[in-house]
């Protein structure tokens, strides 16, 4: 499984794993172990979650939420002390050290407990997907050690 197989809907608690797409929607199945399935139609903000970003001040704007998923596991492994009735300003200093330049004018408390939230379901759930790529990364190496100095 990988970020782009896992979408969130507003209004809906918890995590989603994509199934298939329908001539008006797509199908969902929930993530929290219920396995219940449910079809999300056009109507419905689904989020898949290899497209949200946090906003950072650096020059990029953004950092891709699954490098921030990922930086968080190979921090904490799995446990970050912290749940989504934390304190704002715990829930702050935890993304500032994760994340030092995250924009705290645009990142809002709630979306870092949606963070939060979204890391324990994954660590539950889908613990694979917080793995550093490393055969990816192993490949890039591979491939600009190939390419002749200019």
């Amino acid at each position: 499984m990988e970020f782009s197989d896992i979408a969130a809907v507003s209004g809906k608690g918890g995590l989603f794993k994509i199934l298939s797409p329908t001539r008006t929607g797509v199908i969902l199945e929930a993530m929290d172990g219920s396995k219940k399935k449910m079809i999300a139609n056009m109507q419905s903000k689904v989020s898949i979650l290899s497209d949200i970003s946090i906003y950072t001040t650096t020059e990029e704007g953004a950092v891709p939420l699954s490098d921030v998923m990922k930086k968080i596991h190979a921090e904490f492994d799995g446990d970050t002390g912290l749940s989504s009735t934390s304190d704002p300003d715990e829930l702050k200093s935890f993304l500032k050290f994760i994340l030092p330049d995250y924009d705290e004018s645009r990142v809002y408390v709630s979306d870092i407990k949606k963070l939060v939230s979204w890391y324990k379901s994954l660590v539950e759930v889908a613990p694979e997907v917080l793995k550093e790529d490393e055969a990816g990364s192993k490949e890039e190496k591979a491939e600009t050690s190939d390419k002749p100095d200019s």
